[in-house]
């Protein structure tokens, strides 16, 4: 079965009675087939048919155009923060503390050995240690320079001893390049020359100030959350940032900004959306940088002062209609119980106007009762 449509004159001619057809009135209309057999088939899985569409092209004298769909705009995600790609944690070397104390200890002795023999040395020290009698030389540049070398093998075996600690961790530099990260516990032996900065990989929590917020509906909230987190790569958050701890807050505050937390008391779900929410969100924000945030819990939501009270009112007013509600359906449900009761059992037979008055009247009394009962 097709329908075709073609343009006709003003008056197509005459029919056999005399009287002439009036000219349609849609012109240039373009149509599609419509296969007969598909009206009348009962299978389950129809077999697909091409069919052409109904508008092509724009219709000639009638100035339409074609309807095109635009392309919906992509989404665009909000770059994520990147550091130098080849700054990352790596271990620095270091050396047991023993090889500290063996040079701090040479070194001090090699200053008292150039003192004896300088023989600066009282002699009752010497004859109370057992020690021949010093030559006396005196203070000369050789014994200057011995005095140096062993200084310095002193100073710099006694210098670079450090204790490492659970949970803490040395970022090691020197003159502004990156020297590896220490995390060894105990007595250990760092180059003195290096600078040494310490950075806590414990896993810490922080519960931060009244932060503000919005709900779904844009209510201004006073959130505070709390933040489970620790330091991933020592080398990313000391050298990446200024300070990873304040750039935390920062990426906490702005997440609250962009994620909608509802008031407690409307069932957990939504809460633990949120919370889920802000922890991807400022999770993402805070990884290039060596953050590693575990959760993000809103620990306390509040309405804002300007908002508080208007707001207070409303929730009443809310829980008091949902009272209400539980209170009528109660009623209503006892009262169908009742009727139905009696008139199973056979105790009573009413008609339609007697059923409406012993409806009437157990309402009242069941709502008289509530009332005196309380709330």
């Amino acid at each position: 079965m097709s329908t075709t449509t073609e343009s006709t004159p003003e008056f197509e001619g005459t029919a056999e009675g005399g009287t002439s057809r009036p000219a349609r009135l849609i012109h240039n209309e373009a149509t599609t087939e419509i296969p007969v057999h598909l009206l009348f088939r009962d299978e389950p899985d129809p077999e697909p048919v091409q069919v052409r569409p109904a508008v092509v092209g724009r219709r000639q004298g009638t100035g339409e155009q074609p309807r095109v769909r635009r392309p919906a705009a992509p989404v665009r995600r909000r770059p994520v923060p990147q550091v130098e790609p080849e700054l990352g944690e790596r271990p620095g070397r270091v050396l047991p503390g023993a090889v500290g104390v063996l040079a701090g200890m040479c070194g001090a002795a090699g200053c008292a050995a150039t003192s004896w023999w300088a023989g600066l040395v009282p002699p009752a020290v010497v004859g109370a240690l057992g020690l021949p009698a010093a030559a006396g030389a005196g203070l000369g540049p050789v014994q200057w320079a011995a005095y140096a070398g062993a200084g310095a093998l002193g100073l710099f075996g006694f210098g670079g001893l450090a204790r490492g600690r659970t949970g803490r961790a040395w970022v090691l530099g020197l003159f502004g390049r990156y020297r590896g990260t220490v995390r060894r516990t105990g007595l250990m032996w760092v180059n003195p020359l290096l600078l040494r900065r310490r950075v806590d990989v414990r896993l810490r929590h922080w519960r931060s100030e009244a932060v503000p917020a919005a709900d779904g509906s844009g209510v201004a909230l006073r959130v505070v959350v709390l933040v489970v987190w620790r330091v991933r790569d020592t080398a990313r958050a000391v050298l990446g940032v200024d300070d990873h701890e304040t750039y935390l807050r920062e990426c906490v505050e702005a997440a609250l900004a962009r994620v909608p937390v509802d008031m407690p008391g409307g069932g957990r779900t939504p809460v633990e959306a949120a919370a889920d929410a802000l922890t991807r969100l400022v999770a993402a924000e805070t990884a290039p940088v060596g953050l590693e945030v575990f959760s993000v819990q809103p620990v306390r939501v509040e309405y804002a002062p300007e908002v508080a009270a208007v707001m207070q009112r409303r929730r009443i007013a809310a829980l008091d209609a949902q009272h209400r509600a539980s209170v009528l359906t109660s009623v209503v449900d006892s009262v169908e119980d009742t009727v139905t009761r009696l008139t199973m059992r056979g105790l009573v037979e009413l008609d339609d106007y007697e059923r409406k008055a012993l409806v009437k009247d157990l309402t009242v009394a069941f709502c008289a009762g509530r009332g005196e009962g309380g709330p």
